[in-house]
């Protein structure tokens, strides 16, 4: 597969020639940008040219500078962090302190990944942790099946129960016009039971494996693998420094003042004074919280700066995703046939109620996430068309929100375009076919439990 780069060129291309050849018409629009229903009106064509495909991405950059802004300084924040050892050191001393006793450890662990996931987006981070923990649990009489998945199902449940996970909640939620914290409750319930269900599940397969090795779906490599991760120095106790410890506190308190800064109390009906943040003042949040963090915990000035730059680029290749994505949309919108989808939308959606509307706008992420694995990309390419069209259907944008997340994060649990699902099962030296012969029931479950939520969703907004 070509990367998400290219992919999004080529689709600005298309999106390019589509305007010569599809009909051109706009809505009429209320003040706060919602398409109003019946009113679309036939428009004459303006097909765009090379010029305009060449300066789109352009375009797209300066129209989603504020949420590039907030990527680039998230990962600015993560970067400081990294420098003084905190989220490492942590989950070392955890592991070191329970030693074995992996029936505790494995439901510990994998909550602490889903709280990466759900706040986050904790992913390609996971990938130094599969070295730490794989070898203790093939000692505790795991198999390496049940280790990969404690870190891929935990952080992959997190991810698609986003509650305010920036690079999928909330880009999804910037492009769809609404705060972060619409829908917050639903998307709570959908990581609490997303949890539940892989963690069960790892639970009950390991169980089996520990008190029957020949269970064990790679049964045929256990002598190979107890030689091959055998316990080394990462089995040494590691305990948190004082100021490792503030900076798990620091890291902690940001993300719940960023939640609390995007709730919309009033709007809930909650006596809650709501600070109504956005993406200019979670900014804020974030770079300050950086700053904050080296000082207290004493990182030197010059280590500071060289984490925060090296968080901040190591999320650039986001950054450039959104501006070429947003890019598309320049196209449709210069071209005037984003509103001829939504009139096509409307028409062909015209009675379907709710339930229908949304199970549709699930069906279609779950098809763009196998072409577009990048959870920023794809919700900067579909939800100013998703979005609106579900307002002229009668669903909440907040809904379609949801709908996507829960999409993006299933699909990112098994599709072989993922790095990070790749990588993993790499350092496992797990087949692709295996994993599939593994992940596929609780993926079932999940895609299940994501039907019923958003079907409750539709019926109770």
């Amino acid at each position: 597969m070509p990367s998400a780069y290219t992919i999004l060129l080529c689709l600005i291309l298309l999106v390019a020639v589509l305007t010569w050849v599809m009909p051109a018409g706009q809505y009429s629009y209320l003040a706060d940008g919602e398409p109003i229903a019946g009113s679309y009106t036939p428009m004459e064509r303006n097909g765009q040219g090379l010029g305009e495909v060449f300066m789109a991405p352009l375009k797209g950059f300066y129209e989603a500078v504020e949420i590039a802004v907030f990527i680039l300084m998230v990962g600015g924040f993560l970067g400081v962090m990294q420098k003084t050892g905190a989220i490492d050191t942590g989950i070392a001393s955890l592991v070191g302190r329970l030693g074995d006793r992996g029936g505790v450890l494995i439901p510990i662990l994998m909550g602490f990944f889903a709280l990466g996931g759900t706040s986050f987006g904790m992913a390609e981070e996971t990938i130094a942790f599969y070295p730490l923990l794989i070898p203790v649990l093939v000692t505790a009489g795991y198999d390496t099946l049940t280790a990969v998945s404690v870190i891929l199902l935990g952080a992959g449940a997190g991810v698609l129960g986003s509650t305010v996970n920036p690079f999928a909640t909330g880009i999804a939620a910037g492009f769809a016009g609404i705060s972060m914290g619409d829908g917050i409750l639903l998307r709570l319930s959908q990581l609490v039971l997303s949890v539940a269900i892989v963690m069960g599940f790892v639970l009950l397969y390991g169980g089996q494996v520990r008190r029957n090795p020949e269970k064990s779906l790679v049964a045929h490599q256990r002598l190979e693998n107890l030689r091959r991760f055998s316990l080394d120095s990462s089995s040494e106790k590691q305990k948190l420094s004082g100021r490792q410890q503030l900076a798990l506190w620091l890291f902690g308190g940001t993300f719940l003042v960023m939640i609390y800064g995007v709730i919309p109390f009033d709007d809930m009906g909650l006596p809650l004074p709501a600070l109504g943040w956005w993406f200019p003042e979670l900014s804020a949040l974030f770079w300050v919280a950086a700053v904050l963090t080296g000082l207290l915990c004493r990182v030197k000035e010059d280590e500071i700066v060289a984490g925060f730059t090296a968080g901040a680029a190591d999320l650039l290749g986001v950054a450039l995703i959104i501006g070429i994505s947003r890019g598309i949309t320049v196209i449709m919108n210069q071209g005037m046939i984003t509103d001829t989808i939504l009139h096509w939308g409307e028409t062909s959606l015209a009675g379907t109620g709710g339930v229908g509307f949304i199970l549709m706008a699930f069906g279609v992420f779950l098809i763009l996430s196998f072409l577009i694995p990048s959870s920023s990309g794809l919700a900067t390419l579909a939800m100013p068309i998703m979005a609106p069209l579900a307002e002229i259907t009668g669903v909440s944008r907040a809904l379609v929100v949801t709908a996507f997340q829960t999409a993006s994060g299933l699909v990112n649990l098994i599709t072989p375009t993922s790095a990070v699902v790749m990588g993993a099962l790499a350092i496992g030296r797990l087949s692709y076919g295996t994993w599939l012969r593994f992940v596929w029931k609780p993926v079932a479950m999940l895609a299940g439990m994501c039907l019923v939520t958003l079907t409750l969703g539709a019926l109770l907004q």
